[in-house]
This record gives structure tokens, C-alpha cells and sequence, in this order.
């Protein structure tokens, strides 16, 4: 494993105002590097539910990195990337949502925010390495091998390995994920052994920018604010395209939604098979009506070398159970094949693993 050990090595550590980053930062300054919190201003959420805490990288949660920072007697900086954050992420999730599709925001995030804009700065000033508190794993490459490798979390949990494929494969030796070995429980250990301020602060659940869940009331408010017509009202159509319900916009959906679908005229329990904003037309229908057992995946993304063909197991949600699967590769793109059929929605992240190592990944077209 590629770990930070006892030494005197200048090291960034990218602090979300949470506890696993702040716990990763605490323990490098322990074994004795000389340490610098950086994190990310990326939006304004002065007024809402964010600005109370409880987010990653809203304004309380700034405020938590200071603290920790100056409990550890480390350098403090504030990076402001919101341009970058709202052209690489809020924009694509708003338009993907417009387009019927099913984002995936801190893909979206890891890819173009969190490891490159923040190695140039930590480069900028002599740094090296950039530490984080993902659960995943970064490997030196076996024998024979070459580079580095990306591995899932030793806690099975907390895994986020899902979101990690897109970060770029040329900077995996450059980036360090200190908590990949431990248990969540070992971590809260850890901040409390070392008195961390934010030891017992809670997980953010939500999207940062979508503090109190409401996606779709998002969505038509940066619609507006972009000038974009938007999404109207229409039908809920069954399999047979008889109309059984209406609703408030198409962006309200994504394939495999069963809660949410008002007040139908059929007590069948249905999911959302199909979405079209086009038309303004929501289809439902038998969860296997939902499901595949051929997805292809486009702009794929490599972490291993790349392959024609393989054998391999394919994840579409964070919590979603890896499938067997064999795949054909075309061009940028991944034809798979499942062993067993899943729901999957336009748009969603697609990792493919062999066994815990990250091969590649991209979106379902």
C-alpha cells in the first residue's frame, strides 16, 4: 500500500470540515509531516440549511476545518473554486436532470474539482502529495505491474471507491487516502483519542448545493436563473400508454423511482420505466420493466491499463451490489453484458472492478 508513513514530508490535506478528513490530517501531523489544511469554498449557501453545518465544504463547515487546523497548529487556507464548482458540477447535474438523466454530482466533483485544481495548489507550494479522507486504497502496482492502483475501502460500508474512477489515473501516486485501511468506528477512535473539535459531528447526507433535498425545486430554480423554458407538466403512462396520473415536470423522476409518483389510478406497485422530457411523459411500469441486462457505458475512464475485452463486475449505484458481467470495449465506450439484470438510469456512474481494484468507469448512455 502507497501509506504516509513516520517522516517530514510536506503534505497538503484537503479538509471538507468533516471528521474523516480532519481524523487523516491529525494523523499525518502525528507521525510527524509538516502539514497544511486546504478546503474548497464552492458555493454560497449564506441563508439556506447549508450555512448551519452538517455539508461538505459549506460555509460552517469552513469554519470546523479552521478549528481543526488550529487545534493541530497547522497552516489554514481557503480555496475559493466556486466558478469551477458551478461550471463542472452544478451545470452538468441541472442539465442532465433537464435532459432526463441521473447525475452523479461527486463523481463530477472528484473528477474536476477535488484532486487536480487542489495538487496545483499544494505543488504551488512545495507539496508533493495531497491526503483526503476517502475510504478507498491506492496501492503500488503488483509484480509485473506498473503505477499505481486503486482499491476499495477495507471498511465495506463506507466505501467510496464508486466515486473515485474519474479522478485522473496519472496523479493516483501523488494522492494519499490515510483512512482506506480503517473502520469507520476506528476512525471516530482516532478523532477522539487526538481531541479533534469536530469528533462527534454527524455525516452530511445530502448534496452539498441541495441542503434540504429538494433536487427538482433545484433544478427549475437554476433553470430560471439560466433562461431555459422549464420542464412542464404532462402524463404518467402505463406499458400500454393509457394515461393513469399526472405530473409536475420530468426532471421530478429517474428510472426505478417507485415513491413519488402521486396519486395513480392503478393500485399496482409500479416503478418509472421511462422518462421524457421531450414529450412530458413519465412511463411506469413492473420493476423488471426497469431493469437490463445490456448497458453500454460512455466516456469511459481507465485506472488500469486498457483492455478489449474482460471479465469483471460492474457497479451502477454507490450501494448497489456488483454484478458479474463480460464487456466488449468500443472506442471510449463499454458494452456490457450482465449476469443478472438491474435497474439502471441514463446518466448514473458505471465502475467496473476486478475483485477491489477500480479498472475504469464512466456514465450509462
Amino acid at each position: 500500500m502507497v501509506t504516509m508513513t513516520q517522516g517530514n514530508e510536506l503534505v497538503v490535506a484537503a479538509l471538507s470540515g468533516g471528521v474523516d478528513s480532519a481524523t487523516a490530517a491529525g494523523l499525518l501531523v502525528e507521525q510527524g509531516h509538516r502539514v497544511v489544511g486546504m478546503t474548497m469554498r464552492l458555493y454560497d449557501a449564506r441563508g439556506t440549511a447549508a450555512s448551519s453545518g452538517g455539508r461538505c465544504c459549506g460555509p460552517r463547515d469552513v469554519e470546523d476545518a479552521r478549528a481543526v487546523c488550529a487545534h493541530l497548529g497547522i497552516p489554514f487556507y481557503v480555496v475559493d473554486l466556486a466558478a469551477e464548482f458551478s461550471a463542472a458540477v452544478v451545470d452538468d447535474f441541472v442539465e442532465a436532470y433537464l435532459a432526463g438523466e441521473t447525475p452523479n454530482p461527486c463523481v463530477k466533483c472528484n473528477q474536476h474539482i477535488k484532486f487536480t485544481p487542489l495538487l496545483e495548489r499544494a505543488r504551488a507550494i512545495g507539496a508533493d502529495v495531497l491526503v483526503t479522507g476517502h475510504y478507498a486504497q491506492i496501492l503500488a502496482a503488483g509484480p509485473g505491474g506498473d503505477g499505481h492502483e486503486l482499491r476499495r475501502g477495507l471498511d465495506a460500508g463506507k466505501d467510496q471507491s464508486y466515486f473515485l474512477f474519474s479522478m485522473p489515473a496519472h496523479e493516483l501516486g501523488s494522492v494519499r487516502f490515510p483512512l482506506g485501511g480503517m473502520t469507520k468506528h476506528e476512525v471516530r477512535a482516532h478523532a477522539l483519542r487526538l481531541g479533534l473539535p469536530n469528533a462527534t459531528k454527524d455525516e452530511s447526507q445530502e448534496i452539498c448545493f441541495v441542503p434540504d433535498g429538494d433536487y427538482a425545486g433545484f433544478v427549475s430554480a437554476q433553470a430560471l436563473r439560466r433562461g431555459r423554458t422549464l420542464p412542464v407538466a404532462g402524463n404518467i403512462l402505463d406499458q400500454d400508454g393509457a394515461v393513469v396520473g399526472r405530473h409536475e415536470g420530468a426532471h421530478r423522476f429517474t428510472i426505478g423511482q417507485h415513491r413519488g409518483l402521486g396519486n395513480l389510478s392503478t393500485k399496482d406497485k409500479l416503478y418509472v420505466t421511462a422518462v421524457d422530457p421531450a414529450r412530458a411523459e413519465v412511463r411506469v411500469g413492473p420493476r423488471s420493466a426497469a431493469e437490463r441486462r445490456e448497458l453500454v457505458i460512455r466516456d469511459l475512464r481507465w485506472l488500469a491499463p486498457a483492455r478489449d475485452t474482460l471479465d469483471a463486475t460492474v457497479q451502477v449505484r454507490h450501494r448497489g451490489t456488483p454484478i458479474v458481467a463480460t464487456i466488449v470495449i468500443d472506442g471510449d465506450r463499454a458494452i456490457v453484458q450482465l449476469a443478472e439484470a438491474t435497474v439502471a438510469a441514463p446518466g448514473q456512474a458505471a465502475v467496473i472492478y476486478d475483485a477491489d481494484r477500480v479498472l475504469a468507469g464512466g456514465w450509462l448512455a
